[in-house]
C-alpha cells in the first residue's frame, strides 16, 4: 500500500487538508495518507523544514512526502519533486527540502512542468490540491520521477545547519522551539567533546541528562540532552527553557571546547 504523507500550515478549521486528500484518493484510491502535522505556523518555512527533517527517516522506502507551506503560491516560484534516501518529496521550491538535501547524498530534483499530472483548472491560490496532491498520487501509482519535468540542480537552499568554527569552539543556532519550550539546536553528537559547555543568551548550560526526568548528578533549572531528532536540546524540567532563556529561533548557541578538560 503506497504511503503519502502531508505536512502543511493549513490547520484543521478549513477544508484545505480534506481537499488535498480527496484529490489524492481520486487518482489513487489505494493510497495510505498519513498526516505529519497541519499546525505549522502560517508561512513558516523553517518550522516545516525542521519537522520534515525530523520525521522522514521514520517512513519506509517509496514514501511520498507532500509539504505545503507556500507563501509564494501563484507566483513564479517553482513546484518541484525531489528524490533521495529512497523517498520522494513534493512541494514548492522555497527551501522546504534543503536541510534534507544537506544531509543526504544523491539528492535529485525535477521542476514540475508536465501539466497532464495536474488537476484542472488550476487554482492560483491552492497548488496543494491542484498540483502537489495529484503529482504525489501519480508518483504513488508508479509514474516515473522523470516524467514530471526537467532536472534542476539549483533548488532554493535555507541557511546551512552546520555549526561555524570559532576560536575555542563552535557557533550554532537554535533551529526550532517545540511546544514544550525545548530549544533544539543545530548541534549533533559529532560536535561534542567531554566537558564542553554551552552558552545561550548570556547563560551557561553545563548540566547533561540522558532523559527529561533524569535527576542523577548536578541539578540546575536548565539542562542539555540529545532529543529524538538527533539534535542537542536545551530543556528545563516541567517548564519552558525558551522562556527562561528569552530564546527565539535563530539565536546563537556557543559550544565552548576551551574549558573541556
Amino acid at each position: 500500500m503506497p504511503i503519502i504523507t502531508l505536512l502543511t500550515d493549513f490547520g484543521a478549521q478549513d477544508y484545505f487538508v480534506g481537499a488535498m486528500k480527496g484529490a489524492i484518493l481520486s487518482i489513487n484510491p489505494g493510497a495510505s495518507i498519513v498526516d505529519i502535522t497541519h499546525k505549522i505556523p502560517p508561512q513558516d518555512i523553517r518550522a516545516a523544514a525542521f519537522n520534515l527533517l525530523a520525521v522522514y527517516k521514520d517512513f519506509p522506502a517509496g514514501t511520498v512526502h507532500v509539504a505545503v507551506v507556500d507563501p509564494g503560491v501563484g507566483s513564479v516560484r517553482r513546484g518541484i519533486v525531489a528524490k533521495c534516501a529512497g523517498q520522494f518529496f513534493v512541494g514548492p521550491d522555497n527551501g522546504l527540502f534543503s536541510w534534507i538535501r544537506e544531509r543526504e547524498e544523491g539528492f535529485l530534483a525535477v521542476h514540475l512542468t508536465n501539466e497532464k499530472f495536474f488537476r484542472h483548472p488550476i487554482s492560483h491560490t491552492f497548488h496543494g490540491r491542484d498540483v502537489f496532491a495529484p503529482v504525489a498520487a501519480a508518483l504513488s501509482s508508479g509514474v516515473e520521477f522523470k516524467e514530471f519535468g526537467p532536472s534542476i540542480d539549483d533548488v532554493i537552499q535555507l541557511e546551512s545547519l552546520e555549526p561555524r568554527p570559532i576560536d575555542g569552539g563552535l557557533e550554532a543556532t537554535i533551529i526550532h522551539i517545540d511546544r514544550f519550550g525545548n530549544c533544539i539546536t543545530s548541534l549533533t553528537r559529532k560536535h561534542f567533546a567531554d566537558g564542553a559547555r554551552l552558552a545561550v543568551n548570556g547563560r551557561e548550560v553545563s548540566v547533561w541528562r540522558e532523559f527529561f526526568a533524569d535527576r542523577r548528578g548536578e541539578q540546575n533549572d536548565l539542562f542539555c540532552l540529545f532529543g529524538s531528532a538527533g539534535f542537542l536540546e536545551i530543556a528545563a524540567e516541567n517548564t519552558s527553557a525558551a522562556q527562561i532563556l528569552g530564546a527565539r529561533r535563530g539565536d546563537r548557541v556557543i559550544l565552548n571546547y576551551a574549558i573541556a578538560h
